[in-house]
């Protein structure tokens, strides 16, 4: 598969066995989602075919698709064969009068929703259901009245509805919050069929991974294990046919010495074997790796004081529902606090009310509804919001747009620090209204280093970047010597880069003096 002058895939022979759970990696822009749609007929390849299972479970990336139908029906779409049969039965059954031809055919029909468990379809996607945390309430709604979380889970139970050979799930964690993706991977860990999965989540993908399928150097090689197995052996591999091409350029550049001394003298057989040597020796040929890795470091101009924020009796409520009740917390400098629990619990609202009146910040008082809150000496804040729309302002160049937080910074430093973050060369001239997810992400990222604040606010920041961006964050912040707030649903972050956890459960928040690690362990 070629896009233009793009090599995606060349001469790729894989196959994908029943009972192995396949991840698909590579770095953005490698071509997992197109691999993905030829996988399951979605786009032909320009060349090659593909086999696959009569029955195939493929997660819907289109969250508007079925707006128009039930809940529980959009489930029992993933199977195709009963729904057909289960639409063409109940037109049958609506008829007046019926003839002998439709008598028949409904005995058909019958035999397909028998084969298929269709008599159990309503009670079978009941159960995905609220396995994904979509309560019985909301199963005779309709799509269009869910909000884009629920609506993604719904789309995954479809997926897995029917007991498909093969499962296809591209970014299945996307929306999702811990305990749904805690119960995604026993579900996916217990899947007898074919599984294969796109995701930046590397906790995930070792948790459930038997295999790892990765894209790079214009092709696929499968490794034996999880997410981190693979990075080992494949650095290994490289490494290997590395320091070989070493020794064989050595030993070519002593044989073409002997070949240019006695080419045109008397030892004319000696320099034929030599140089037939040399054609044997040539450099193994290494396509070049699409894996970019960022470097992100977060400095401080000036540390803050010792506290850092003070919290008394904050609420915020939206109507008649209260999501924040007289919440109270003293932070210190250098406390690194993770936000976690269930999407809709309030960690958004929560960081929203602390940044309302904060330093720097502009002022929202809308988003805190009663409270005292106190920032301390010296804080300087760098923000990172769940929703970057308006963020970065369209019209101006990546460059320009990072200058204005800075204007005495040098064009050179300026350069510096977009290079870090993979915008190279001609890409810092790049207009801010064509930037992707995950370059956006990244230019915020910049912004922050430029800035150079003692605290950190970051609300979902890995949603947009590929592992490699996510395992560099991770590093970024462990060796950050400020202050860190931090709502996140990869699992490796909050046990790694947290110090502290304010836990949300039902209207409560608990304010946990410890890592994510040691609170799972008092709870178990």
């Amino acid at each position: 598969m070629r896009y233009g002058s793009k090599n995606l895939f060349e001469d790729v022979s894989t196959t994908f066995q029943a009972g192995r759970r396949y991840g698909l990696t590579g770095p953005n822009g490698s071509g997992k989602s197109t691999f993905m749609k030829l996988l399951t007929g979605e786009i032909d390849a320009q060349r090659g075919t593909v086999t696959r299972p009569s029955k195939l479970g493929v997660l819907r990336q289109d969250h508007f698709e079925f707006d128009s139908f039930r809940v529980i029906d959009t489930v029992i779409m993933g199977n195709q064969r009963l729904w057909k049969a289960l639409a063409e039965r109940d037109a049958l059954y609506a008829k007046a009068d019926m003839s002998n031809e439709d008598g028949m055919r409904l005995g058909e029909l019958e035999g397909i929703v028998g084969e298929e468990d269709g008599y159990s379809a309503e009670s079978d996607a009941a159960v995905l259901l609220q396995g994904l945390d979509i309560p019985d309430a909301l199963h005779e709604r309709m799509m269009s009245e869910l909000q884009g979380g629920q609506k993604v889970r719904v789309l995954l139970a479809q997926a897995l509805y029917g007991q498909p050979q093969a499962l296809l799930l591209d970014e299945p964690t996307n929306h999702l919050d811990l305990d749904s993706i805690h119960w995604l991977q026993q579900f996916l860990s217990r899947y007898e069929g074919t599984l294969i999965v796109i995701s930046h989540d590397r906790h995930f993908l070792n948790g459930i991974c038997t295999h790892i399928a990765d894209i790079d150097y214009e092709t696929i090689i499968t490794y034996t294990g999880g997410y981190d197995d693979m990075v080992m052996a494949k650095t290994q591999i490289r490494s290997t046919i590395e320091s070989g091409n070493v020794q064989r350029e050595k030993k070519i550049a002593q044989l073409n010495d002997f070949i240019a001394r006695f080419g045109a003298g008397t030892r004319a057989s000696q320099v034929t074997s030599r140089r037939k040597e040399v054609e044997r020796l040539q450099t193994t040929e290494l396509a070049r790796s699409n894996i970019q890795r960022p470097f992100i470091k977060f400095q401080m101009k000036r540390p803050s004081g010792k506290v850092v924020l003070e919290a008394e009796g904050l609420a915020k409520a939206f109507g008649d529902t209260k999501v924040i009740s007289g919440f109270g917390a003293i932070v210190n400098r250098g406390d690194r606090v993770v936000l976690v629990g269930r999407n809709g619990a309030g960690k958004t609202t929560l960081l929203k009310a602390l940044m309302a009146d904060a330093p720097d910040m502009p002022a929202s008082p809308e988003d805190l509804d009663a409270g005292k809150m106190r920032w301390g000496h010296e804080v300087s804040i760098g923000y990172f919001p769940q929703d970057q729309t308006g963020e970065i302002k369209k019209g101006m160049t990546v460059v320009d747009w990072l200058h204005q937080f800075d204007p005495d910074a040098a064009r050179q430093e300026i350069h510096g620090l977009l290079g870090q973050m993979l915008f190279s060369g001609e890409e810092g001239y790049k207009p801010t209204d064509a930037l992707s997810g995950g370059e956006t992400a990244r230019l915020l990222f910049c912004r922050i280093m430029l800035q150079k604040p003692n605290v950190l606010v970051f609300d979902e920041p890995t949603n947009h970047l590929d592992l490699e961006s996510i395992n560099a964050l991770n590093v970024a912040l462990q060796k950050y010597e400020g202050t860190v707030f931090l709502v996140t649903h990869d699992q490796d972050l909050l046990e790694e880069v947290g110090t502290r956890v304010w836990q949300f459960d039902h209207g409560r928040i608990t304010d946990f003096r410890g890592t994510y690690e040691e609170l799972a362990g008092t709870v178990a």
